[in-house]
């Protein structure tokens, strides 16, 4: 349960209550800021250094280890690193049922969404989580994990630590590390982990993505270079336009450019399990609306449509760090309305891409012959119908649709039904690609 603050006067509430006076009174606003955060280092500076109790109380295991072999699946750990020094987790899972002898079933890559990791597909039990599901079914499931989640591990010379002394972060020290958005996870990341999986397999990958995972493969299915390696694409709640979101707690944090308070307070990284976390949150939805009901924002029916391990799950793996440049460009997207790189400001825009404003993609530059599924609800808050069929028109091929009316954001993972409901069809457009593939190669 999510208390209200104790900080009352000039506190985190009052800051992030003017914060919509921030481009008119930014010098000012940041020196409040400032004052507030020397006044509160203690509270604070876990959060800034990314040492909280929570995090020091997590376990040091690999998700293999914890989550999957526990069940009597095989899974392997594997690392790749990233053009610039990332070094990622991928999992391979397999059944423990089905023979395929020495030669593995298709490989197919799980993309999890924000505030996520490899987890996100196994969060259930085997007949209910879609990683299990598609090993049981005979494919060869590659589990991605992007930079700064939980299972990945780090960088080659950065360090994910922000050093800070009376609440003042020591400039340089751990912000580089989390310098980066959400492009770099598709231009970067993607890139990477498909790469590594057909150099490993020698074969096209399928893609399976969800909310941010898709607004990852969308962006990188543009590059040809990638675009090649890749069989076909299954999208849970496709995401690139985000002009029509309809959360009340996403559009009140943007309303109240949060990020850019965040930012002026020199935070990298948020936690937001952390006593800080949970004051921020509370925070945005005093006198709004009840913050004990956030799940409405991701499911239609939080009672009946997850499970109570499911949910369980979802609190103890989610929500620890991630970065403060993810939410500015995603709150910027919103603002915008456009499916474009980040937004640096007009002269870094210049440096970095020789131009004013950050060039687009051009959703319109997927290979028509990518053949491309699509699963979207009718309840989903953040991945609103207007947007997705923005997206529909700018690709230049027909994707095959799953259309649930019922279905919220998080639905589509954890869904007590979401096997029939969702996998099956799913897998049924999976298997039909292979099988054309095949025929096209004789």
């Amino acid at each position: 349960m999510i208390h209200k603050s104790p900080w009352k006067g000039f506190g985190l509430t009052t800051a992030l209550a003017a914060s919509s006076e921030i481009e008119r009174s930014a010098p000012v606003m940041s020196l409040l800021i400032c004052v507030f955060i020397l006044c509160s280092a203690g509270e604070v500076a876990g959060v800034l250094t990314g040492g909280s109790m929570m995090d020091r109380s997590l376990p040091v295991q690999s998700l293999c280890a914890q989550l999957v072999q526990p069940t009597g699946y095989p899974c392997s750990e594997h690392a790749v690193q990233t053009k610039d020094g990332y070094l990622l987790a991928l999992q391979r899972v397999s059944s423990p049922t089905v023979n395929l002898g020495s030669q593995p079933g298709p490989p197919v890559l799980l993309l999890h969404g924000l505030f996520m990791a490899g987890d996100a597909w196994f969060l259930d039990n085997p007949e209910q989580s879609l990683g299990f599901i598609l090993a049981d079914q005979g494919f060869d499931v590659w589990v991605g994990n992007v930079r700064g989640t939980r299972w990945s591990h780090g960088h080659t010379t950065l360090s994910e630590k922000s050093k800070c002394i009376l609440g003042l972060e020591l400039a340089g020290i751990g912000t580089a590390f989390w310098d980066w958005s959400w492009q770099e996870l598709a231009l970067y990341d993607l890139a990477e982990m498909i790469h590594y999986i057909y150099t490993m397999t020698n074969t096209k990958t399928f893609v399976v993505g969800h909310s941010q995972g898709t607004i990852m493969a969308l962006a990188a299915f543009t590059q040809p270079e990638i675009v090649e390696m890749v069989e076909a694409a299954a999208l849970l709640c496709p995401i690139s336009y985000l002009e029509h979101v309809s959360a009340q707690f996403v559009l009140r944090m943007v309303n109240m450019h949060l990020d850019q308070v965040i930012l002026a307070m020199g935070i990298h990284q948020l936690n937001f399990r952390s006593n800080f976390g949970v004051y921020l949150i509370n925070s945005v939805c005093e006198g709004h609306f009840d913050c004990n009901d956030l799940l409405s924002s991701i499911t239609v029916d939080k009672t009946a449509a997850l499970t109570t391990h499911a949910l369980t799950t979802i609190l103890d793996m989610s929500l620890i760090h991630h970065p403060q440049k993810i939410y500015t460009i995603c709150f910027k997207l919103i603002r915008a309305g456009t499916f474009a790189k980040y937004d640096y400001g007009m002269w870094r825009n210049l440096k970095h891409y020789g131009q004013v404003n950050p060039p687009r993609f051009d959703l319109n530059s997927i290979p028509k012959s990518l053949p491309i599924w699509m699963g979207y609800g009718g309840s989903d808050a953040l991945a609103d119908l207007t947007d997705f069929n923005h997206t529909l028109k700018e690709l230049p091929s027909k994707p095959e649709l799953l259309y649930l009316e019922n279905y919220g954001h998080i639905d589509f993972l954890l869904s007590v039904t979401a096997k029939e409901d969702v996998y099956d069809n799913m897998i049924k457009f999976l298997r039909s690609q292979r099988k054309s593939s095949c025929s096209a190669g004789q």
